[in-house]
């Protein structure tokens, strides 16, 4: 099946701090945004005739941070960039404007998890394919607890054994994610990742085993266990 990449960088990772936005901070030399896009031409053959990636980026950062990273970028196949959205969803309906019309399978990835495994996003498509949507994630190993956000007191806990932990990539047929990006639009709602639209709908979405090692670098202390792991060797 022909599969669009959508690789979302538009976000300014404020968490994150300091002056350059996280999707381009070096992670061990190479821009985080490039180390994904690299292990994405990893799982999608970006030479084969009708997959692409589309990267989502703030136009703030296409002639500043971007531009000396489009060589390496081009180098991984047919890859474009499109300026992102004010949300995610928004994004993603915008990359898939850009993707083209004979897609059919679309792979939803985090620029900020570069060290996602390979086979299992591999997975993630063949499961995608068969029912309409998939993602990676791990079970839940610590004790889950519901928390009054007013007081900071629990109240209750969270059975751990039917709860995962969400990753991504994600996929969804074509199809699908169009369907549910309309139906999210007309209803007003915004889902807290891309497979919940899926959801939204009715459509099946099926889990695929991801790792612990396909963090999100979300704060700068991430940087130095992302690195840790690196050393440690690649992913599987």
């Amino acid at each position: 099946m022909k599969v669009a990449i959508l690789l979302l960088a538009a976000g300014r990772g404020s968490r994150f701090g300091g002056e350059v936005p996280k999707a381009y901070v070096p992670l061990d030399g190479v821009p985080i945004l490039l180390r994904s896009a690299r292990r994405l031409a990893r799982a999608v053959d970006l030479r084969s005739p009708g997959n692409r990636m589309v990267v989502l980026v703030h136009p703030s950062d296409r002639p500043t941070h971007l531009a000396p990273l489009l060589e390496g970028l081009q180098e991984l196949g047919n890859v474009v960039v499109a300026e992102g959205g004010a949300t995610r969803q928004e994004s993603m309906a915008r990359g898939l404007a850009a993707a083209g019309a004979d897609c059919e399978l679309v792979m939803v990835h985090d620029a900020a998890r570069p060290l996602f495994p390979v086979g299992a996003a591999q997975a993630a498509m063949a499961r995608a394919a068969e029912c309409g949507a998939a993602l990676l994630a791990v079970p839940a190993i610590d004790t889950l607890k519901r928390v009054d956000a007013a007081t900071h007191r629990v109240t209750g806990a969270v059975d751990r054994a039917s709860t995962w932990l969400a990753q991504t990539p994600q996929v969804l047929r074509r199809e699908v994610l169009e369907r549910a990006l309309a139906q999210a639009l007309k209803d007003g709602f915004e889902g807290t990742d891309d497979v919940s639209l899926a959801e939204h709908v009715g459509c099946p979405v099926a889990v695929v085993k991801g790792s612990s090692r396909n963090l999100k670098i979300t704060h700068s202390d991430d940087l130095l266990v992302a690195s840790a792991l690196l050393a440690a060797g690649d992913a599987p």
